[in-house]
Formats: structure tokens, C-alpha cells, sequence
């Protein structure tokens, strides 16, 4: 049955053709979704009927295929997937196929806005030398992005420089509704960086994805998924004056994380909706992973076409926007009511001054009782400090950074505001205190420039850094001297950013303690220099209260005015993408890339090659027990190498200088860097053993090894290896990394009271079966021993979506224990992964199986 019309002169899906007097009671995810399966799939029919009948109980087991528009990138997971990419060709070509025939299929873009590091701050050239650096440590990593653009078809670098990707989504890329090869349709895409749903602040359907299942997708293989729970919030009232996007963001975030959002979509609606600007609704989906969700979806209003307008699209387009989403009932209504697989209230009146930490991007509290929650933290009062020295509560770092925040120039107006009138009462931030603003894009320093506020930022240490994550992904560069000494003294030093995320040691090794807070609050902590105060109601300063400083909503109108012009966006852009860095970067050209064996930056996977047999049933070794809210920032880690460890001395024996080994995120094309990092973060414990240093394990013979030094004396001995973990196992970034160094470890299996939905997939792809153990069973309870043994069958004819999977115990006493675990799968596609051994396998067996076809056509050619 074909449900297609048409509307200006081009194909469309109708869909209140498709759905009837139902489409109104659908939520608008699901809505996107029967338009995507309809246009694209040849199982439309079945996925429209199970979607509709999705509506009679909220719940759904049935499978349908979603296969996006485009896919979004960053440099850090686009390097992995490239490197995969790459191995992949010279694989093919070894086994006497032609390597070009595997190219993406769908428009790739990628930015380049992880590996900026703050080196330099608060001084005049700040920004040219983070830049100058930046090059210098990834010009490799940079010339083998440009090999690809060379030589893959559909496939886009934006340079150092561009902004950070979900800021370029919002302010370029994305078209809310797009028209090509003869149709009108929605534009989709999947992105390789969990924080992807900001997007859906405009009405756009996206979520992040591991790395590996991007790869599936560039070469047409859609995503398979459940038909989607879906969670409403319903928001009623308004935001108070005073209170920010960043507010209510952290309050959604510790709002959500009390329900079970695991695999389930949230979307927004009700008559607060209306209240809220684009601004604010992409703050609040930007933390769609803090909350636990795989979207934070607000649907196309007025508020998306008045973006649209304000970032320069042009009017033809916005009116295009409009009439399409109103004809095809993807036009928002606060009125109606659709059906959700359950609802949360919020009444923005309700949202106050927050922050959130100090570990975790759920924990908001007030902003005025950071002081407790270190107390707490301590476990006593803060300790006297030296004259002149960085106090107990010292705030080490104070970064404006983070899409998360600074794509809201409401956002970057208030901190403006802030900085003026201190500048004008001649108060700067104290010595000790690391100040940095790395906006999303180059437009906020035009905006910022028009309004006059740039200057005054600068006058108090926020000048720019650079566009790029930096601090919020842990590049905030070395702490000052004065934070070091303190931390030696036993004086707590934390970080207080405009970012999404604080896990300990995220934003910097050496720091355990975090608040993320809004731009302004960022420079009232900075100037404070403490946060052992009621930020809200003690003085900042002698004499001087947050309140004199705190702007009204009128003055941040009044500014924003000021620094309003859309010509902005694509001046801005323009410029940035004809970097002149960029464009002398020499590159290969050839379909084939030329390795370098002695590179360290760049080497071929032993993983990305076809797959090997396998053994069904396995009796492996626990190589690592750990506990809950294990992040893969633990598992696989992104900020500096420590110039001490075994990545150390592997680069510095290659040649590498030991003083500069740069990022953790910049050595993703390099597995032996890779592997020797795993799991070294300090705040990771081992539990098969007391005492053993992050990033070890112990042996059956007692002795303590580096996990990989480990991992090679199991596979030697043909021993596979699993991890047993705790409750939200793999939170936090969708690096593939956390899975790949899994998988180089030999570990068949992960065993976990709970995984979070982007590293279960991760793993997956990598060949590792993800167990959920049942019931009251934790690492804890089970108590292994090196010298266990653990047995699974992991026959792929009996896999399945959440089938329980037996599990025998062999201890070293002789018993034998049973327990009943369960396949934590969603999806067919998953099942026949883990039979293929991972998606690189099932990747090239499927272009060696098309070789003499083409890969199946992005839409169905009916029109």
C-alpha cells in the first residue's frame, strides 16, 4: 500500500493518509518514524501496523528500521571509524576485491572540535596559540581526515575552528525539512556523540550512537530498533526571572534520571512548551544522555521557524518549513494530548538557580549550597588556608564551554552582562582561579563583539580560547600551580564549567570535584574564587552580592537585540571553513591509505578484518570485578596522557616527546595506546583483588599485570576473559573505544547489573555478548576469585531479544553454582552481529555478498 502525494511539485509520504485519526494521538517521535519506514523500508506495512498498534498500550516488541537522512561526527570518533574504514579497504583489496567498494552511502559531515586543548588563557593571543598547538600535535590525525575526504565519496571535514558539531548542527547544517532526489522529507540523521539530540531541540529526530553502528549505517544498513517507548513530559507555567536554560536542564536531568529511561525516547509537550525559546529547548535535549534517554524531542512550532530565521536561513526555506510540518501534522499543538508509554509533570515556575555535582550531572541542588555538598564531600569543614594560597573549595578551573551552553546566545549574552558589571566595579576572579571561553561557534564572537560584551569578558579572564569542547571533554588543559600545590596540601580544588558532564577526573585527572552551572553563575564562581559560600546570598566580593551583578530579563533582551544578524551565522562559517591550515594540510589521494608502521598515531586494527571462528561456549576468566556507574571516560579515558604509565611509554619508546604525548582522544587511531589505557582512570577499583592499581589485574599465580600485559597472557593460554560490572555500566560519552579496548582484552562477555543503551550497542558491535545478571546479583554478591571460572553459551541459534542465558560458576574449590542471566539484545540486527562476530565481519561479508550489485537505494523509488 503506498501512501505517497504530492506537495509543490515533489513526493511526500502522507501522513494523515497513513495514520488516520490516529496521527494525532501519536507522539510526534513516532510519527517521524512512520514517515522515515514508509519512504525508505520494504517493510512498510508491518512497521506502520506496528506502530499504530503501538497506541492501544504504549508498548511495543515489534522491530522496525529507521535509516537517516545523514550522520553526523566529530574527530575523535571519526578517526576510529576511518581507521575501521581504512583497514577495511586494505582487507578487501587483500582478498582480491576492489576496496572502493565500500563507501558511505549517505552524507557523512564532521567536525573537528575535540582535540582543542587550553593551553593558553586570560592573555592577549590566547586563541592563535591553543590553535597553533592544536595543529601541531594532530596535523597526522588532520591529513589522514583529509585522505578520506579524498577519498571517500559523501564524506565532509569541517575544520579546527568550525565549532563544536551539535552548535554546527543547529546553526548550519540542519534544514528541519529537506528536499532531494524528488522528494520533500524530514531531515534525520544519527550522530557518533551521545549529546546528538540537541538537535531535537528544533524539531529534528536524532540520537547518538556508538561509532560502530554508524559505520553500518554509512554503508546503508539500517538502524534496527523496538518501536519506541516514549516518556512525555508535560511542561506547564514559565521560566521565573532570573532562571536560566541551564536551570531547567539540570533540573529535567535529575527529574528523569528518577524513571527508567533505558532504551526509551522522551518527548516534550504541553502549554509551557510554547514558553520556551529554541535557545532553551536545545539546552535541555543537549543533557538527553544525562537523563538517560535517547531523546529530549520538542516538536516544530513558531519557535523553530523564528531559529530558523535568526540563524539566516532563508525565507523561502522557513516558509517551506511550516507548510510542510502543517500539512503533515508534525505542526505543534500545546493542546493535545497524544499517548505516551508514561508521563512526568514539571511546572517551570517551579525550576530555581541551580547547579549540579559535585560528581554527577544528575545531582542538582541550589546554587546556593555548594558548600554542603563539598562538606559532604570531605567529610568535614574546609581547612584553614595559607595567606595567598588557593583555599579548601578552590575553584581550580572556571570554563564557559560546552554546546551544552553556549549555543544559546541568551546564554553568552547574560555572562557578558555579568563580566560588564564587574568590570566595572573593578572585580576580576583571584589568581589561582583557571578562567577560559571556548564557545560552539565563531558566531558568538561576532554577537558578543556587536553587543560590546566580548571586551568585558576578556577584562575578567573569559577571553576566547578557541571554538571547540576543551574543558567540558576534559581538554581544559594544566591546572595552575597554585591548584596543584593546594590538592598536595590536602585542600579540595574543583571545576566549575557551563558543560554536561563532572565525573570525577572528567574535566581534569586531578580533579574529583565538579559543579556544572550557567555561563553567568560560571563568572560569579570565578570571581568568588571559592564555592565554601551561599553563592546567591554571601558576597562574591566585599560589598558585592550576586544581585549586582545578576541581569534582568529586559537588559539580556536588550542586548541580544544589540548583537542580533543573521548574516552572522554564514559569515562566520564561511570564513572559519577556508582555514588556511587546513588547506595546506598535504594528503594521500589513493583508494588504499598508505600505513605507516612506526606511526603513533595512525595503525591498522587487528579488529576491522573479516571474522574468524569462534567458539560457541566458552569457560573464560574474570580478568576485571568493578562496581557501579562505571563511564566509559573509565573505561577508555579522553583527557592527557599521563606523562607516567604504560601509553607513556609505549609513545615515548616510538618517539613521541614526553613533555606534549597530547590527548588520550587524539591516539584513537592507534589500538597499542589505546589498549594501555584502558581502565587507568584513578577512580576505577578492581575487585577481584584489594590493592590493584587502576588499569591492572592479577593472575591466577598471584603476580599483578598491566590489563593488557594480562589480556596477552590469556590469549596465549587461549583463555577468553569477561567483565563483570554494576549498575549503569558504559554511562557517559558513546566513545566505541570503551568497547574496541574491551574486545582487544579477548573479553567474549560483559556481565552487569545494568548497561546504558549507546556501550550495550558498542559492544555488540564488537562481538562481546552484554548479560544482564539477574536480580539482586551484583559483583558484589558473587565474590569471585581470580581462579573462578566462568561458563556461558553463546550459541547465536539460541540469542534472541532478552532470552536468558545460563550461567555456571566454576570455583576453584570445585563447586559449581548456576544463575540465570539475560541477553541483553533489542534487535534482530544484534543477534545476527554477535553471530558474525562484530559489524566490521558482517560489514564485509555483506559487500563481498553485493559486489556485483549496488547498496539498496537511500529511498524507495516510488514517487
Amino acid at each position: 500500500m503506498s501512501f505517497t502525494a504530492t506537495f509543490r511539485g515533489r513526493a511526500i509520504i502522507d501522513l494523515p493518509a497513513a495514520a488516520g485519526a490516529d496521527l494525532c494521538r501519536m507522539p510526534h517521535i513516532h510519527r517521524l518514524l512512520l514517515e522515515n519506514v514508509l519512504r525508505t523500508s520494504d517493510v512498510a506495512e508491518s512497521a506502520r501496523q506496528a506502530l499504530l498498534d503501538w497506541l492501544a498500550t504504549g508498548r511495543s516488541e515489534a522491530e522496525i528500521p529507521f535509516l537517516p537522512g545523514r550522520v553526523l561526527m566529530h574527530d575523535t570518533t571519526c578517526g576510529p571509524a576511518l581507521v575501521d574504514i581504512a583497514a577495511m579497504r586494505s582487507a578487501l583489496a587483500e582478498a582480491g576485491h576492489d576496496p572502493a567498494l565500500l563507501n558511505p552511502v549517505l552524507p557523512v559531515d564532521v567536525s573537528t572540535d575535540h582535540s582543542l586543548a587550553v593551553d593558553a588563557y586570560a592573555i592577549p593571543g590566547a586563541m592563535a596559540r591553543n590553535i597553533e598547538n592544536e595543529y601541531r600535535r594532530n596535523a597526522e590525525r588532520y591529513r589522514f581526515m583529509k585522505w578520506a575526504t579524498n577519498s571517500l565519496s559523501n564524506f565532509r571535514v569541517h575544520p579546527p575552528g568550525t565549532g563544536i558539531m551539535h552548535t554546527l548542527n543547529l546553526e548550519r547544517l540542519a534544514t528541519v525539512v529537506t528536499e532531494r532526489d524528488g522528494w520533500i522529507m524530514p531531515d534525520t540523521l544519527i550522530g557518533t556523540d551521545s549529546h546528538t539530540p540537541m538537535i531535537n531541540g528544533i524539531g529534528v529526530l536524532a540520537w547518538g550512537v556508538g561509532g560502530i553502528e554508524a559505520e553500518s549505517v554509512f554503508f546503508g544498513m539500517p538502524v534496527m530498533l523496538r518501536v519506541p517507548d516514549v516518556v512525555g513530559v508535560r511542561l506547564t507555567g514559565r521560566l521565573g526571572d532570573g532562571v536560566t536554560a541551564t536551570d531547567l536542564a539540570l533540573t529535567v536531568t535529575e527529574r528523569l534520571r528518577r524513571t527508567d529511561l533505558a532504551d526509551r525516547f522522551v518527548e516534550f509537550f504541553g502549554p509551557g512548551v510554547p514558553t520556551l525559546s529554541a535557545g532553551d529547548r536545545a539546552v535541555v535535549a543537549n543533557m538527553t544522555p544525562e537523563f538517560g534517554g535517547n531523546s529530549g524531542f520538542f516538536p516544530v512550532d513558531a519557535a523553530t521557524i523564528a531559529y530558523l530565521r535568526q540563524t539566516g536561513r532563508s525565507p523561502g526555506h522557513c516558509a517551506l518549513v511550516e507548510d510542510y510540518c502543517r500539512r503533515q501534522g508534525l505542526w505543534f499543538n500545546p493542546d493535545e494530548e497524544p499517548v505516551f508509554t508514561s508521563r512526568v509533570e514539571l511546572d517551570l515556575g517551579e525550576v530555581e538557580v541551580s547547579v549540579a555535582g559535585p560528581r554527577r550531572p544528575q545531582d542538582r541542588i541550589p546554587a546556593s549550597d555548594t558548600a554542603l555538598a563539598t562538606a559532604a564531600m570531605r567529610g568535614h569543614a574546609p581547612l584553614a588556608t595559607p595567606a595567598g594560597k588557593s583555599p579548601d573549595g578552590g575553584v581550580a578551573i572556571a570554563a564557559i564551554t560546552s554546546c551544552t551552553n553556549t549555543s544559546d546566545p541568551r546564554l553568552l549574552v547574560a555572562a557578558g552582562l555579568v563580566a560588564r558589571k564587574a568590570r566595572a566595579l573593578g572585580l576580576r576572579p583571584p589568581g589561582h582561579v583557571k578562567t577560559s571561553m571556548a564557545p560552539g561557534s565563531p558566531t558568538a564572537q561576532r554577537y558578543l563583539a556587536r553587543a560590546g560584551l566580548l571586551e568585558d569578558l576578556e577584562a575578567v579572564g573569559f577571553g576566547i580560547v578557541g571554538f571547540g569542547c576543551t574543558t567540558c571533554i576534559g581538554n581544559s588543559g594544566p591546572l595552575p600551580d597554585s591548584a596543584i600545590e593546594a590538592q598536595a596540601e590536602g585542600r579540595l580544588q574543583v571545576a566549575v564549567l557551563s558543560g554536561n558532564r563532572n565525573f570525577p577526573g572528567r574535566v581534569h585527572p586531578q580533579l574529583e570535584a565538579g559543579f556544572l552551572a550557567s555561563p553567568p553563575l560560571v563568572v560569579a564562581f570565578a570571581l568568588a574564587g571559592d564555592v565554601e559560600r551561599d553563592i546567591l546570598s554571601d558576597e562574591i566580593a566585599p560589598g558585592v552580592h550576586l544581585a549586582d551583578l545578576w541581569p534582568k530579563g529586559e537588559e539580556i533582551d536588550e542586548a541580544l537585540a544589540l548583537a542580533s544578524d543573521a548574516g552572522d551565522f554564514s559569515a562566520a562559517y564561511d570564513r572559519a571553513e577556508a582555514s588556511e591550515l587546513w588547506r595546506d594540510l598535504n594528503a594521500p589521494d589513493t583508494a588504499l591509505f598508505p600505513w605507516d608502521p612506526a606511526s603513533t598515531y595512525i595503525r591498522r586494527p587487528p579488529f576491522a578484518d573479516f571474522a574468524k571462528p569462534r567458539a560457541q561456549r566458552i569457560m573464560a576468566a574474570p580478568i576485571l570485578v568493578l562496581g557501579d556507574d562505571i563511564t566509559t571516560d573509565h573505561i577508555s579515558p579522553a583527557g592527557a596522557i599521563p606523562r607516567k604509565g604504560e601509553a607513556a611509554d609505549y609513545l615515548i619508546a616510538g618517539g613521541d616527546p614526553a613533555d606534549d604525548l597530547n590527548v588520550f582522544s587524539s591516539r584513537r587511531g592507534n589500538w597499542e595506546a589505546m589498549r594501555r589505557g584502558l581502565f587507568t582512570n584513578k577512580s576505577v577499583r578492581n575487585l577481584l583483588a584489594d590493592n590493584i592499581a587502576p588499569g591492572s589485574t592479577i593472575l591466577p599465580d598471584g603476580s599483578v599485570l598491566p590489563l593488557w600485559r594480562a589480556a596477552e597472557h590469556y590469549r596465549c593460554a587461549g583463555v577468553p576473559v569477561v567483565i563483570l560490572a554494576g549498575e549503569r555500566y558504559g554511562m557517559g560519552s558513546s566513545r566505541d573505544w570503551a568497547a574496541k579496548g574491551a574486545a582487544l582484552l579477548g573479553t567474549r562477555a560483559v556481565l552487569a547489573v545494568s548497561f546504558e543503551r549507546i556501550h550495550r550497542s558498542n559492544l555488540i558491535g564488537m562481538g562481546i555478548l552484554p548479560l544482564r545478571l539477574p536480580e539482586g546479583v551484583t559483583p558484589q554478591t558473587l565474590a569471585l576469585s581470580v581462579r573462578d571460572r566462568i561458563q556461558i553459551d553463546l550459541d547465536p541459534a539460541r540469542l534472541g531479544s532478552r532470552v536468558p542465558v545460563g550461567i555456571r560458576i566454576h570455583r576453584a574449590s570445585g563447586a559449581v553454582e548456576r544463575l540465570e542471566a539475560s541477553a541483553a539484545i533489542e534487535t534482530s540486527l544484534e543477534v545476527e552481529t554477535l553471530a558474525k562476530g562484530g559489524l566490521m565481519p558482517l560489514i564485509l561479508e555483506r559487500v563481498i555478498r553485493r559486489s556485483s550489485e549496488k547498496f539498496p537505494p537511500i529511498m524507495r523509488d516510488d514517487p
